[in-house]
């Protein structure tokens, strides 16, 4: 039986989604919860390997088990088992076609700048900036975004056997909620570090160290070597907020080199 499972989590404490020796991950706590009820030991695949410190709301996981328990009854005997900073918020069986990966649709994801007066309640979920933003031209530099694009200027190091640096976004907006700034994203997949950097070139328009023009320059594979690549952002203020997926599932690993 396959099952999928959505989880959420506090990311502060974890070294990101991806099991590493030694380290607390998410996947590392989910597959030791999983072995806890079941006594099996499998592999947990997840929609989106978040960076150390992000969080999720919407992360979408699956894995298979030969063990008689529902797909529903999932969440709640998991849920037994796990720290109190991530929790499976539902659980199904799904056909053994689904891949919470390669079937997914599309992602949408949360960045949260803080502005003018440092919370600490919020402290572990934004970044915080000490004056206002111009989000009129934040918005105007997300527009150039939406599309297929070269991203290979707003990521980090890339891995090996990642050679297409093309994405599609959906769409890219950007607005105050009370006093924070919210930058929403959604694309089809995202390359590691590429969500961060390009809510910090927003955030250096904002603040006027970088002009709108600029951004559609870093698009540009002959300009962006020519320019000062954008700020990466702290992971704290990055969440995944929801995953896509279409009715019958399908494989959209050719467009996913993440």
């Amino acid at each position: 039986m396959r099952v999928k499972l959505v989880v959420s989590y506090d990311g502060t404490d974890f070294r990101g989604f991806a099991a590493q020796t030694g380290q607390r991950t998410v996947q590392g706590t989910l597959k030791e919860a999983v072995r806890q009820v079941s006594g099996e030991e499998i592999e947990i695949s997840g929609a989106s390997r978040t960076d150390s410190g992000a969080h999720a709301i919407g992360q979408v996981c699956h894995f298979d088990s030969e063990v008689s328990i529902s797909g529903s009854k999932w969440a709640q005997v998991l849920n037994r088992q796990l720290p109190p900073d991530l929790t499976v918020r539902s659980s199904q069986q799904v056909d053994d076609r689904f891949h919470s990966r390669f079937s997914a649709f599309d992602r949408h994801y949360r960045y949260r700048i803080l502005l003018n007066q440092p919370d600490p309640i919020r402290a572990r979920y934004t970044y915080f900036y000490h004056s206002p933003l111009d989000v009129d031209r934040m918005q105007e530099g997300a527009k150039l975004l939406v599309g297929d694009h070269d991203f290979r200027a707003f990521t980090e190091e890339l891995e090996p056997h990642v050679l297409n640096t093309r994405r599609i976004l959906f769409s890219f907006e950007v607005r105050t909620s009370r006093d924070e700034v919210w930058v929403d994203v959604i694309g089809t997949a995202f390359l590691r570090g590429m969500m961060r950097r390009m809510a910090g070139a927003l955030y250096e328009v904002g603040r006027g160290y970088r002009s709108v023009e600029e951004v559609s320059r870093l698009l540009d594979p002959e300009e962006r070597n020519r320019l000062q690549w954008p700020v990466v952002l702290p992971a704290r203020g990055l969440c995944l907020q929801r995953v896509r997926y279409g009715r019958h599932p399908r494989d959209f690993r050719t467009a996913l080199d993440d």
